[in-house]
């Protein structure tokens, strides 16, 4: 069942056009956005997160219109999809201790008397791998990883049926990371949430998302089953991005085309990257069709698909053992 769905949206900041006519839709399983920064991915979630209204287009709750809920319909969706953002400090007040900032999320959703609310912040902490001691200290007593915790406990407060994790272990050393996702992983079966994850690393996704989409200036510019993205892409892009990532005892890896160019206002916008790029790209801007089991916006994306492929990027487990200390 969909979740949260975009159909059909533009954003914009001012007169500027940033997102342009994105579908996606958020199930009840893992479901990622990929793309490197500027790309549009937190402005999608903005809009996904109530935050921003669309220029066009349309993000739905279910079945109805975010735009037209009531003040109850506003309410719900609030409870129901939580956003965990980059760095755990943004969604922590540095004045609160973490106990305080789980008790505004309860108490805003939830009616309960002292003793029952301190008993759920211990079992929060204690649910995302933390001593219920935390609750006592503020952010800055705490390490990134604990914070990023914590953090994750408020968004868990209200129930969720959905979370906005919007690179949520990039400001993680490696370690850190794998434990954060070994946790995401576990909470999302425990708690049966369906989670959209947004990130520039094509491993964290091929470990926690079934399906993903890929973007480049504001636009998808492929998506389907994430293990066919990043073993065969088909978008000279996804490629890119799939080649980019270092892997041990590897060769160094070699972006294609380049890099530093920005995207063209005409025809394809990736084609002053594109190693690939023909007349063809620069007259006409390439539409989303279906292609193997996925749908990609490239005019040559059979060719692309005949390029031998390299193994996909991977996450370490990294998990951590009983006695290991928790950050």
């Amino acid at each position: 069942m969909t979740l949260l769905a975009a159909e059909g949206v533009t954003l914009a900041y001012g007169t500027t056009a940033v997102v342009h006519d994105v579908s996606l839709a958020v199930d009840e399983g893992g479901v990622g956005l990929i793309g490197e920064s500027g790309s549009g991915k937190t402005t999608l979630a903005r809009a996904l997160l109530g935050l921003m209204r669309p220029r066009s287009g349309v993000v739905r709750y279910g079945a109805g219109d975010l735009a037209g809920l009531g003040r109850a319909g506003r309410a719900e969706f609030r409870r129901a999809v939580q956003p965990v953002f980059q760095d755990g400090s943004e969604a922590l007040d540095p004045r609160m201790t973490a106990g305080a900032s789980i008790a505004e999320a309860l108490t805003t959703h939830h009616r309960m008397s002292r003793t029952e609310r301190a008993d759920r912040i211990a079992a929060l902490l204690a649910d995302v791998g933390l001593d219920p001691g935390l609750a006592a200290r503020r952010p800055h007593e705490m390490s990134g990883g604990q914070r990023q915790r914590v953090a994750i406990a408020r968004a868990l407060a209200v129930e969720p049926r959905l979370l906005v994790l919007d690179e949520p272990t990039s400001a993680l050393d490696v370690t850190v990371q794998a434990r954060i996702l070994d946790l995401l992983e576990r909470l999302a079966a425990e708690h049966g949430l369906g989670y959209l994850l947004i990130t520039h690393n094509l491993g964290v996704v091929g470990r926690l998302c079934r399906t993903s989409s890929v973007m480049f200036a504001g636009r998808v510019v492929e998506s389907g089953p994430t293990g066919e993205l990043l073993t065969r892409p088909a978008h000279p892009y996804t490629r890119a991005l799939r080649d980019a990532v270092p892997r041990l005892g590897g060769e160094p890896p070699r972006a294609a085309g380049r890099t530093e160019a920005a995207a063209a206002e005409t025809g394809c916008p990736f084609r002053l990257r594109c190693p690939l790029a023909v007349d063809r790209c620069r007259e006409e801007t390439p539409q989303a069709r279906e292609v193997e089991g996925r749908r990609v916006a490239c005019h040559r994306a059979e060719e692309v698909l005949q390029t031998p492929a390299a193994s996909a990027p991977r996450v370490p487990h990294g998990g951590e053992t009983p006695d290991a200390p928790r950050q």
